[in-house]
């Protein structure tokens, strides 16, 4: 069946200072069809889409919706236009509930004056009810699991009644029941004509969903093909631009003797009951389970970022009350949480300031002033070190790609020299010779002795990376495996356990 184009993208640059974007990048999607876009972290996917959202003015280019030439100068525009965007890291109003961030900006109105919260509600649910999405619209933003959240957002761009969706990363705090639905909301909108912009770092995902595949590399366009005829090593050498072999590093660590113990670790706020276990020196940790399972409080906890209400923690045989973040630096543990953007980055600091900003001791002199030398040389060995692509220390981190804020959220915690190192989704949006990277560096951390605690939604990086999993379900510990001994299956039997 012969498809349309329903949305051209033609000769797009873009610069920032001192980088080239996008050079001479097109692009075209068909009504009724989804169509991936892929390439590494830093490719200029994500700036490409925000040209045709309105966030960016391109340089040069034209685009075209339906034949019609059009240059949208805010997102407003584009989205009463028929284009809407599900971004990777969500922008909502935590304070406000469901329906107020559905419909803000454009709330029914009776006689023009008053809110219609009757007419509000109605739409909201019949959105929900269409979609298959069990929220309570009265419900608070701040209050639900980011997966809600997200599947807010994807009604939100829906009721648009859009001709163009793009989907960026929509998967990465999905669970794999929620991935399911999330693709049969797209089967719905492909068949009602809809073209959907899927970016995504999931290989399979991209093979099952998409009709075709255009993969970008350093800013520029480097292929367009139908999916059918392109398998997963094809994809990963155009993004890349060289063969990648082994989607995990070998393992070498030596697990040592145990160092860190967690007794009955209880939450004031969640349900956390009785979580117990022990982590070894120069071992890789995986905690897996479902969405809400207790995965994230048990690290937050840990790093008394939440209240406990009871529970011990003892490092090296030395309790550690780790009533704070602060506490817990001086403790020796580290923490990357999984909302970057929210808790991760100081969007409006430079990389420098990002990197050196939990370990300023360190560049301190004469305890009066901060050596600039000092916070220079650190913020370039971990630049380099992880590759990160940013055209000087100077740049605003939130100008980077979502991948390359990750590295230096990552360096930045190696600055303090953790003995253990919490991570919470590290890989979550990057692409795959990035999450190499981080493999790689996650075994050297364990090599040096250090204790790494891993959370992830994807069972086959727990199972490449981790050398025991322990999994949570209910807010419990549901159970342990190890790691080169089990199976996704076994692992989701106790993920089930006490849901």
């Amino acid at each position: 069946m012969a498809h349309d184009v329903l949305l051209k993208m033609e000769g797009i640059y873009k610069t920032f200072p001192g980088v080239k974007a996008l050079d001479n990048v097109h692009l075209e999607v068909k009504a009724g069809t989804v169509h991936a876009l892929m390439g590494e972290n830093g490719a200029g996917k994500s700036t490409l889409m925000k040209c045709l959202f309105g966030i960016y003015n391109k340089d040069a280019g034209h685009i075209y919706l339906d034949g019609k030439e059009i240059d949208f100068k805010s997102s407003k525009e584009a989205l009463d236009n028929g284009v809407a965007m599900v971004h990777q890291e969500l922008n909502q109003a935590l304070k406000r509930n469901v329906m107020d961030n559905i419909w803000l900006g454009r709330y029914p109105k009776i006689a023009g004056l008053m809110v219609n919260e009757h007419k509000m509600r109605e739409d909201t649910e019949a959105i929900f009810k269409e979609l298959g999405i069990n929220v309570d619209v009265h419900r608070i933003m701040g209050d639900m699991p980011v997966s809600q959240r997200q599947m807010v957002e994807i009604a939100k761009a829906v009721s648009y009644h859009s001709k163009v969706i793009v989907f960026d990363e929509p998967t990465s705090s999905l669970t794999e029941e929620e991935v399911e639905h999330l693709f049969e909301i797209i089967n719905m909108l492909r068949d009602r004509g809809v073209g959907i912009i899927y970016i995504s770092h999931k290989m399979a995902e991209i093979k099952r969903i998409s009709d075709e595949i255009t993969i970008m590399r350093d800013g520029q366009w480097v292929a367009t093909e139908p999916a059918e005829n392109l398998e997963m090593n094809d994809i990963i050498r155009l993004m890349v631009g060289r063969e990648l072999t082994n989607q995990f590093p070998p393992k070498d660590n030596k697990v040592g003797e145990i160092t860190l113990k967690v007794e009955n670790l209880t939450g004031q706020y969640n349900h956390l009951k009785d979580v117990s276990f022990e982590a070894h020196k120069g071992e890789i940790l995986g905690i897996a389970g479902l969405d809400s399972s207790g995965r994230t409080e048990t690290l937050e906890s840990i790093f008394g970022i939440r209240t406990r209400k009871s529970g011990t923690i003892t490092l090296d045989g030395k309790p550690c009350l780790n009533r704070n973040a602060g506490e817990s630096i001086k403790n020796g543990f580290a923490l990357l949480t999984e909302e970057r953007r929210a808790t991760g980055i100081f969007g409006v600091l430079s990389i420098k300031e990002n990197t050196v900003i939990s370990s300023l001791k360190r560049h301190k002199r004469f305890g009066i002033y901060l050596s600039e030398k000092s916070q220079r040389e650190d913020t370039q060995y971990y630049i380099d070190a992880m590759r990160t692509k940013t055209p000087s220390q100077e740049t605003k981190i939130r100008s980077l790609s979502g991948g390359n804020q990750q590295k230096v959220i990552i360096g930045r915690w190696l600055l303090t020299d953790p003995e253990v190192l919490l991570l919470d989704e590290p890989t979550r949006g990057i692409d795959v010779g990035a999450k190499y990277e981080i493999y790689q560096l996650i075994l050297d951390l364990a090599n040096k002795g250090k204790t790494v605690l891993m959370v992830s939604s994807e069972m086959p990086e727990l199972l490449g990376v981790c050398d025991r999993i322990i999994v949570m379900s209910g807010g419990r510990v549901a159970g342990e495996v190890d790691a080169r001994n089990t199976s996704q299956e076994e692992i989701m039997t106790l993920a089930a356990k006490y849901v």
